[in-house]
């Protein structure tokens, strides 16, 4: 598996032109994108690009490949962000924040033009949930969210990190992971967990991707394109 993530990441780095601001997304197959963009800025085949990260792990990696980093502040807008997912559906509804970046993730997709999902042939699904769907939650009263996402069978766990504490996202919140199996109306449950007080924000990522890159055991990369309806 790693090595279609090398691959459908490294692809997806040819979508990158100079002049472009570039959002760099968060996790293990948008590792290998930034990787191989990189490289291109390394070898002088993009001269002239800005790049905007949706998390400090990503802004790292960017840093010691000498990319040219900016704050989304900075910029009017990105030309181009390319990041993974953990599900999607070919209608483009998916589920994202399974590296915690989820938050930035959202906030930095709001202001592209164009959203590229990199995913292995794994995460392409017919039906939302069997990843289990994060939701980013203010540290404070967030062990009565939690009982509230219990009383509701959505059957939550709190985060942890490699240390066994308590995960905390870049913006200082919890992540309580919903483990809901299926999730066959994702607009509706999206309505219903952001209305509760003390949701930041959710994994669900409804109708942002643009195209959808997915690298499969043969080699190859399938293609997912929206269809783009004139007025």
């Amino acid at each position: 598996m790693l090595e279609v993530k090398k691959s459908v990441g490294r692809y997806a780095a040819s979508y990158v032109e100079d002049g472009m601001v570039v959002g760099l997304g968060t996790g293990s197959t948008a590792h290998w994108f930034i990787d191989e963009v990189g490289r291109r800025y390394q070898a002088g085949e993009l001269k002239n690009i800005l790049c905007v990260s949706t998390s400090e792990a990503s802004s790292q990696q960017a840093r010691e490949l000498g990319l040219p980093l900016k704050n989304l502040e900075d910029v009017n807008a990105i030309d181009l962000l390319v990041d993974g997912a953990d599900e999607t559906t070919r209608q483009f509804a998916g589920i994202k924040g399974g590296g915690g970046a989820l938050l930035h993730e959202k906030i930095t997709a709001e202001y592209a033009h164009k959203i590229v999902w990199i995913i292995d042939e794994s995460k392409l699904v017919d039906q939302l949930g069997k990843f289990p769907l994060p939701v980013e939650v203010v540290q404070f009263g967030s062990w009565k969210l939690f009982d509230r996402f219990q009383e509701r069978g959505m059957n939550p766990s709190f985060r942890k990190d490699h240390k066994d504490s308590l995960f905390i996202t870049d913006s200082g919140n919890y992540i309580i992971d919903l483990h809901l199996e299926q999730i066959p109306y994702p607009e509706k449950l999206a309505q219903e967990i952001k209305q509760m007080v003390g949701v930041v924000e959710h994994g669900l990522f409804l109708d942002y991707a643009t195209t959808i890159l997915v690298g499969k055991q043969d080699g190859t990369i399938m293609k997912i394109e929206r269809s783009i309806v004139q007025a």
